[in-house]
């Protein structure tokens, strides 16, 4: 698993982000409202795409509601689902029937467990913004897209819970509170500099209203939205801090609710005809990998590891 960034104090601990979502699965659907919003979206982009892909990866796949939908309009597909939260595909199992199946497997957006040019579609809602070098997964994804195949993405920008962000600097600990949010155009460098052709990108915006702070922080706990960067405080939050950071939440109320603002970057992009090697950002047989085709994944219920 990618170990965090060296002096970057917005850097991922994988580990902390596998750990809560997967703790979450149980419960992620009934708080994931941006994510149904924005997936409903992003299925919506793809159909005017009019694309017949053979092979499909639902990358950061979460409970499979897009994997499920992504079988059905590509009955003839073969559907694959990749979360580094085992828990989460536990759950996607139970969406998976036996006359529209779609695979499972845990991995990494840093190391996929697939054969170079082995995907006609990635599909991704909503889990770029858990990765902090934006050019190296966008690398695998380039390297398993088939050169003629279409990556399709949301993430999240930099406007994202600037409510929730400001309130947490007013109350002054000098820590992370909220994770940091690459805009538009760094993820439209990210995706050239990894070798993807022809991207197009957009942005737009959500807001949820809540009847307190301590609402949102909750609906952010329940599905395994977790501050997991390195700069993180360590400690637990005393209440006389947590009262600060409410009170200055109340700042933002307007007609009587807080605003929690989205911003949803919209991306999608061609894979490339350039040799695979030419663009991938690590060695192809790298220590410890393994690489399957897809053709090859089994039709278990439990959801498949290359570890």
């Amino acid at each position: 698993m990618r170990r965090p960034a060296d002096n970057d104090p917005f850097a991922l601990e994988r580990r902390r982000v596998a750990s809560a979502f997967d703790a979450a699965s149980g419960q992620y659907d009934a708080g994931a409202r941006v994510q149904a919003t924005v997936r409903a979206e992003l299925l919506e982009r793809l159909l005017e795409l009019r694309l017949e892909p053979r092979t499909i990866l639902d990358l950061g796949a979460g409970t499979g509601v897009a994997t499920r939908e992504l079988k059905r309009r590509f009955p003839k597909a073969l559907v694959v689902a990749v979360d580094l939260a085992p828990g989460m595909l536990e759950v996607a199992a139970r969406r998976s029937s036996w006359w529209r199946p779609f695979r499972r497997v845990v991995g990494d957006a840093y190391q996929l467990p697939f054969r170079n040019r082995a995907f006609d579609l990635v599909f991704s809602n909503l889990m770029f913004q858990w990765c902090d070098n934006l050019q190296d997964s966008f690398a695998e994804v380039r390297r398993v897209l088939a050169p003629t195949g279409r990556l399709l993405l949301s993430t999240f920008g930099p406007d994202t819970l600037t409510e929730l962000r400001q309130s947490w600097a007013a109350a002054g600990d000098g820590a992370n509170h909220v994770s940091r949010f690459l805009d538009l155009h760094d993820v439209g460098d990210a995706l050239v500099r990894a070798g993807l052709v022809e991207p197009v990108l957009d942005v737009d915006r959500i807001e949820l209203r809540y009847d307190a702070a301590l609402d949102l922080m909750r609906d952010l706990k329940s599905i395994g939205a977790r501050n997991a960067t390195v700069g993180r405080s360590r400690g637990l939050t005393s209440r006389r801090r947590l009262a600060a950071v409410v009170g200055a939440y109340e700042n933002h109320r307007r007609n009587g609710k807080l605003p929690a603002t989205y911003e949803v970057v919209y991306a999608s992009a061609w894979g490339s005809d350039a040799a695979p090697d030419d663009f991938v950002a690590r060695p192809s047989n790298a220590p410890g990998e393994v690489h399957i085709d897809v053709e090859a994944i089994g039709r278990s219920n439990r959801p498949s590891s290359p570890k």
